[in-house]
C-alpha cells in the first residue's frame, strides 16, 4: 500500500507510542495539541509527531482517535466541521475504550461529515522498541482499510460482526482485566485496615502464586492510570446495562475514582498498596 499520512489524536502514553511506531515505519504522523499539556507536547516531539491545526488533521488519510473514553464523543464532534469541509475524506478509526452505544454516538457526526468510520479497540501495552505492541481490533465495512496499517508496524485483526463488535470485545476484556485489579486493590486495602495484610499476602503466595505475581506487576502500574479507568469502567457498566453486574462496574469505577484522588492527593492508599505488592514472593511468609 502507498504510504498514508496518519493523524493520531492525542499524544498520551498510548497515542504517542503508536505514532512513534508509525514514524519508525516511514510515515508522516500528525497530531493535535489543542488543550493538551506540556507533557503531551514533549511526548509528541519525542515521538516525531507533527503538531498541526484541525484543518490539517482533516487532510490526513487516516485519523486514529486514541483519547480517554470520556473524550471520544467530544473529539468526533470537534472535528466534524473540518471533516465536512475536507475535499478528500479521511478514514476515521475510533480506538477508544467505549461501549457500542457510545460508538454509535461517535460514528454519527463522523458519518454526517462524509467520512468512512471504523470501530476499533486496543488491547495491550503501548508499543515500545523490541516489542510487537498491542493488538488493534477493527470491525465494520471499512475494517480492511484500517487493518492495512499492519504494513506499518501495527498489529491489526478484523473482528467478525458489524460496527460495535471491536468495542464489545474491549468491554469484555477490559472489564475482566481491570475489574480484577480493582477487586485486588480493594481487598488488599481492606486486609490492611483489618490488620491482616501480612497473613493475606502469605495466603496469596501459598494458594494463588500466579495471581500474586500478576498483581505485583499490575497494581503499581495502575496508579497513574486510575483516573482514565474511571470512565472506561462506566462504559463497561453501560455495556451490561440492565443486569446486576452493571452495578458491579459502577463500584469498580468508584474504586478507581477514589484511587485517582489519592494519587493526586496524599497518596496514603497507593503507598499501602505499593508496600504490599513490593515484597517478592520468595520473601513472603509461609
Amino acid at each position: 500500500m502507498d504510504k498514508p499520512v496518519i493523524a493520531v489524536i492525542a499524544p498520551g502514553a498510548m497515542g504517542a507510542a503508536v505514532g512513534a511506531r508509525l514514524v519508525a515505519h516511514g510515515l508522516v504522523v500528525l497530531t493535535s495539541l489543542a488543550s493538551r499539556s506540556a507533557a503531551s507536547a514533549q511526548r509528541a516531539a519525542a515521538a516525531g509527531l507533527r503538531a498541526v491545526a484541525d484543518a490539517e488533521i482533516a487532510s490526513a488519510d487516516v485519523i486514529l482517535s486514541i483519547v480517554p473514553p470520556g473524550e471520544a464523543v467530544a473529539l468526533a464532534e470537534r472535528l466534524a466541521p473540518v471533516l465536512r469541509g475536507a475535499g478528500r475524506k479521511p478514514l476515521y478509526v475510533d480506538c477508544n475504550a467505549v461501549n457500542p452505544q457510545t460508538v454509535a454516538r461517535i460514528a454519527e457526526p463522523v458519518g454526517a461529515a462524509g467520512c468512512a468510520f471504523v470501530n476499533g479497540a486496543i488491547i495491550g501495552a503501548p508499543p515500545r522498541p523490541g516489542s510487537e505492541g498491542p493488538r488493534f481490533y477493527v470491525c465494520g465495512p471499512h475494517a480492511g482499510r484500517a487493518a492495512s496499517l499492519r504494513d506499518f508496524g501495527l498489529r491489526t485483526a478484523i473482528v467478525d460482526g458489524g460496527t460495535g463488535a471491536a468495542s464489545a470485545l474491549k468491554m469484555c476484556y477490559g472489564g475482566l482485566n481491570k475489574g480484577i485489579t480493582a477487586l485486588a486493590a480493594a481487598m488488599t486495602l481492606a486486609a490492611d485496615r483489618a490488620g491482616v495484610g501480612e497473613a493475606f499476602r502469605a495466603e496469596l503466595a501459598l494458594s494463588q502464586p500466579a495471581l500474586l505475581a500478576q498483581l505485583t506487576r499490575a497494581i503499581p502500574d495502575m496508579f497513574p492510570k486510575a483516573y482514565r479507568w474511571v470512565a472506561e469502567m462506566e462504559e463497561v457498566s453501560g455495556f451490561v446495562e440492565g443486569r446486576p453486574e452493571a452495578g458491579v462496574f459502577q463500584g469498580v469505577a468508584a474504586v478507581y475514582e477514589r484511587l485517582a484522588q489519592d494519587v493526586a492527593g496524599d497518596k496514603k492508599e497507593v503507598a499501602r498498596l505499593g508496600a504490599f505488592f513490593a515484597a517478592p514472593a520468595a520473601a513472603q511468609k509461609s
